[in-house]
């Protein structure tokens, strides 16, 4: 029987391991993490991260062949292939700290599986990992292996949260990297017949190690500089009239660009994309090739002007000053169908209100108030090291009440802005809304998710990104 482990109970070793277990009964799959709290979560009705479907998978698998424990080491030594998912955080002090990743995790797995295999293994790297990663962790099992034979492959995962569990049940392409030797060629095969359980063979592509490692990083890079591009777009929409919607659209319709990721918002968030970019950044320096991490640069650039000139839009808006003024903030996930909060635009826009004094009052129906605290109170690439790194009980901000009601959350605010899409906010009574503020009553749609001309009937002061400008926004400068 085919044994598989996977260090790490996250976003994604938890759900790519459930699916796989569900599509291959008859694999033992096991997921192990340190963190008591986390395993034990999984091992409950309260799942740990909020993905939808997959509730349904893991109580189909769980405890037939699908199960989640702290016993890392008994896991580990028992499994045929051992999958790598643990943090790659971005580095905050040292050599390349702000854009290096920190392999402190991946090592210390390494290691540990040197240290308690008995058996050959096969060892995938699902962690986003920088180019030659694998090469240095094949060196670190060399040197301990004992006379066991490791062999490595990549095998980037490329899922998009919220339909993590439809993206993993129907995949563009599974991509797996490997050494071009026979052992290589045979752990390749070994990990695709894991895969073609389901998957179509012709979307399986297999590739060599560093080609899969680089693929990762190229396509969040990708994916980010087009968000990038709409929303440096929809700076120039609103300066002459544009619609931004309008101009996405039509863009969308050439064949050669196609409709997807070209809906400007506050800016794009999640655990992946600045992280990405930057490592690409720190690894095209390191190469010498200076010009092209300027160009990478200039994405995360824009992405924080995005975010910043919305927070600016929103305090010149109201007389240049928000001190003291509630603002309801609808949203803290980066995007709707998750919890995650990882370097949500959200994060940004509220420490630039907070600094202009304002008064928040957040709704989000997935993100509890302790991890909102916890973000707000948290240094910059701080979220991705372990918990026990993290501010242990970070203190409350007298200036932020996090609510569980949208309607509670815009009582008596001067001001909405809205920062996750979920699909509640469309859906709104806006005239009741309209009705509990402060007058005259702002909304700042970070994600063009209202009818514009529908609230500005009831009565709003309407700035949505991109958009023709209320006649309101004209007179008010677009920096603070």
């Amino acid at each position: 029987m085919v044994k598989i482990c996977c260090i790490g109970a996250g976003y994604v070793g938890g759900p790519t391991m459930a699916v796989i277990a569900l599509k291959c009964p008859e694999i033992e799959v096991v997921v192990v993490d340190i963190a008591a709290p986390r395993i034990n979560a999984w091992n409950s009705d309260h799942l740990p991260i909020y993905e939808p479907g997959l509730d349904d998978v893991v109580k189909k698998c769980r405890g037939k062949n699908l199960f989640f424990s702290t016993d890392v080491e008994k896991h580990v030594a028992e499994a045929n292939i051992v999958f790598v998912s643990v943090n790659t955080p971005t580095k905050t002090q040292g050599l390349g700290a702000g854009k290096a990743a920190d392999l402190t995790y991946w090592e210390s797995a390494a290691r540990m599986i040197a240290d308690v295999s008995k058996t050959d293994k096969i060892v995938v790297e699902k962690s986003t990992v920088p180019v030659k990663t694998a090469e240095a962790i094949e060196r670190i099992l060399t040197h301990n292996r004992k006379g066991i034979n490791f062999t490595i492959l990549s095998n980037p995962e490329f899922l998009a949260e919220g339909t993590a569990i439809a993206d993993l049940f129907n995949p563009d392409r599974v991509l797996i990297g490997g050494r071009e030797t026979p052992e290589g060629q045979k752990a390749i095969h070994a990990l695709r017949d894991v895969y073609a359980h389901w998957v179509p063979v012709d979307r399986i592509l297999c590739t060599n190690l560093w080609s899969a490692e680089l693929s990762k990083l190229a396509a969040n890079a990708f994916l980010a500089q087009r968000i990038s591009s709409v929303n440096a777009m929809s700076a120039l929409c609103e300066a002459t009239g544009a619609d931004v919607s309008q101009v996405s659209h039509s863009i969308g319709t050439d064949s050669r660009i196609g409709p997807k990721f070209l809906n400007a918002s506050v800016g794009f968030g999640g655990s992946c994309f600045q992280k990405d970019i930057l490592n690409l950044v720190y690894i095209c320096e390191c190469n010498g090739l200076p010009e092209v991490a300027n160009y990478w640069k200039q994405v995360i650039k824009v992405n924080d002007y995005q975010k910043n000139r919305f927070v600016n839009r929103v305090v010149s808006s109201m007389f240049n000053t928000v001190s003291g003024k509630k603002i309801a903030v609808l949203g803290f996930a980066f995007k709707k169908d998750t919890g995650d909060t990882r370097e949500t635009p959200a994060i940004d826009v509220c420490k630039g209100l907070l600094g202009d004094k304002a008064k928040l009052s957040i709704y989000d129906p997935q993100v509890s108030e302790d991890q909102i605290t916890r973000d707000l109170a948290m240094k910059k690439f701080d979220w991705d090291h372990p918990a026990h790194l993290q501010p242990l009980s970070p203190t409350s901000n007298k200036q932020v009440s996090v609510v569980w009601d949208a309607y509670e959350a815009i009582k008596d605010a001067h001001g909405i802005c809205i920062l996750t899409e979920w699909d509640e906010f469309k859906n709104l009574d806006y005239k009741k809304v309209f009705d509990s503020m402060q007058k005259p009553a702002f909304v700042f749609d970070g994600r063009n998710v209202v009818d514009v001309n529908k609230l500005r009937e009831i009565g709003f002061i309407v700035y949505s990104i991109g958009k023709p400008l209320d006649s309101w926004l004209k007179d008010m400068p677009a920096v603070a």
